[in-house]
């Protein structure tokens, strides 16, 4: 069976998502290194991918961290830097399967308030002929769920899915679905994917 719709993950996919990098650079490598220890930064955000208020869920966290309020509370002021920049690459292949007329959907771990900020700094996160966002899902990857709703939704078999992301608990997750998948490392890896399997030439893909 073809390849009938591709699923883009977003973060580090399509747009580079690195909060270390941020705080790296204001309170320096040492410091974040001590908080990442001491707080559970990414399981607080997991929250706020499952469907938790993002303020809410990172100004609680400051409140039971007092030693690392300020610096906590940088992942709500300072997200956009983290969420930055777009991969441009990516860009133009999401484009250019567009073109193509071949579907794209978008499979994202993403909290609600954030996924509303990142639309409007990156307009084409509205290109997308589906979007599953699991801030508004109420699930998350890797867990099975996600992908089922997907594949209720949009009525395409797994085997028929082509489905990119950069962590790979979340590809093998899919992969046991029956999905096709591809590790993304980098873009031109991807587009090497999409022309392999026929999607795009190698002109498109550039």
């Amino acid at each position: 069976m073809g390849i009938e719709a591709v699923v883009f993950d977003i973060g580090n996919v399509l747009i580079e998502w690195n909060p270390e990098r941020v705080y790296d650079r204001v309170i320096g490598v040492e410091r974040r290194k001590a908080m990442f220890a001491a707080v559970d930064l990414h399981g607080m955000n997991d929250q706020v991918d499952r469907g938790q208020n993002w303020y809410d869920a990172v100004s609680e966290c400051a409140a039971q961290n007092p030693d690392w309020h300020d610096e906590i509370m940088m992942w709500h002021e300072r997200w956009l830097e983290m969420a930055s920049p777009a991969i441009d690459h990516s860009v133009r292949l999401l484009r250019a399967l567009r073109s193509a007329n071949v579907p794209v959907f978008a499979l994202s771990n993403f909290g609600i308030q954030t996924f509303e900020i990142g639309e409007r700094e990156y307009p084409f996160l509205e290109e997308f002929d589906r979007r599953y966002i699991s801030g508004h899902m109420g699930e998350v990857k890797p867990e099975p769920e996600i992908y089922r709703m997907l594949e209720d939704d949009c009525g395409i078999a797994p085997t028929a899915l082509l489905f990119a992301d950069d962590r790979a608990d979340n590809i093998a997750a899919a992969a046991a679905r029956g999905w096709k998948t591809h590790l993304f490392t980098d873009p031109q890896g991807f587009a090497d994917r999409l022309v392999a399997e026929g999607l795009l030439s190698e002109e498109d893909a550039k």
